[in-house]
């Protein structure tokens, strides 16, 4: 009993702050004391500043020979592009509208790793767990946008709404791609910044997952619940149980334990990235649909997440 109880107060420990960030962001929104100005800009800040500053500070803090795991890397992005061919051979058969058949792929299959995994991989393994999971998100930033494009060209190609050429531009010009590439040279070789441009990227960094997590909260919008339909209840449930409990068990097999599985398990089981509805909106797909699916994972992956790493804990893997 006392294994379950200490189990428990672990998994509050690592879920609980971060959601309830994402609470207050919300509240703060309902009582007007935050706006959609704020959450515009505080979002765009994040984006643009204080979270690449965040992933470039924790790789070029790193021993890249000591974190770098290419077999790891290699399970994310097959097991990623299988899900994603999954997703889309099961859903053609039962979604007629092209608009929805995209946002529903992207919705089930993309993880906001960028934030959350990133909040709840600090809190469960510190600086370790951040400088792997930045590592991570190097692949699967550029992974989820292709892959996101592809899955939503099909109504992009009837409304004339998408181009190619365009979208990759801007995967190729993603802060978080640009801040990897700089700090990689760092984390290979060990390079030191100077005292005073560290000092300065922490002081971004450390601004960017309360700042991130209260943009969050603060762009949920409970009353679409009423409108939510199948298709977001079963991207969901793919996303959030599915998709994590069959992969995190193919990794187990493989032979991936402690630290390496529990970082797995978090970039399959984060909710869908908020990131999906501008893309989704922007390529002439059904952007209701998309804000659903995020609203739900985002709400429903409080309790996944949490039982996810109960059992990895009363296991004794991490």
């Amino acid at each position: 009993m006392e294994l379950y109880l200490h189990s428990l107060s672990f998994t509050a420990n690592i879920v609980a702050p971060i959601f309830f960030i994402v609470f207050l962001g919300y509240l703060l929104k309902r009582i007007k004391l935050i706006d959609e100005a704020f959450i515009g800009t505080a979002s765009k800040l994040v984006f643009v500043i204080t979270l690449p500053a965040l992933v470039f500070m924790s790789i070029s803090r790193t021993d890249f020979h000591a974190v770098f795991n290419p077999e790891q890397l290699s399970f994310v992005l097959i097991g990623t592009l299988i899900s994603f061919v999954f997703l889309w051979a099961g859903a053609k058969f039962w979604i007629t509208k092209p608009e929805d058949l995209g946002v529903f792929i992207q919705g089930a299959f993309r993880s906001n790793y960028g934030i959350i995994g990133l909040a709840v991989s600090y809190n469960l393994f510190s600086d370790s767990g951040l400088a792997q999971a930045s590592l991570l998100l190097a692949l699967v930033i550029p992974l989820f946008n292709v892959l996101s494009i592809i899955a939503l060209t099909i109504p992009a190609q009837q409304s004339g709404a998408s181009s190619w050429g365009k979208t990759t531009l801007e995967v190729i010009k993603n802060p978080l791609i640009i801040a990897v590439l700089l700090a990689l040279p760092f984390s290979y070789f060990g390079f030191q910044l100077p005292e005073i441009a560290q000092k300065t990227g922490r002081y971004f960094a450390n601004l960017t997952l309360p700042l991130a997590l209260l943009a969050i909260g603060g762009s949920l919008n409970l009353a679409s619940l009423r409108n939510t339909s199948a298709q977001a209840s079963w991207a969901t449930a793919c996303k959030l149980v599915l998709i994590p409990f069959i992969l995190t068990i193919a990794a187990w097999v493989y032979g991936f334990r402690g630290q390496d599985l529990a970082m797995l398990m978090v970039l399959f089981g984060c909710p869908t990235a908020a990131a999906s509805f501008v893309m989704a909106k922007g390529m002439g797909g059904n952007a209701e649909l998309a804000a659903n699916i995020i609203l739900m994972t985002t709400l429903g992956s409080v309790i996944t997440l949490s039982a996810g790493i109960y059992l990895l804990r009363v296991s004794a893997i991490i």
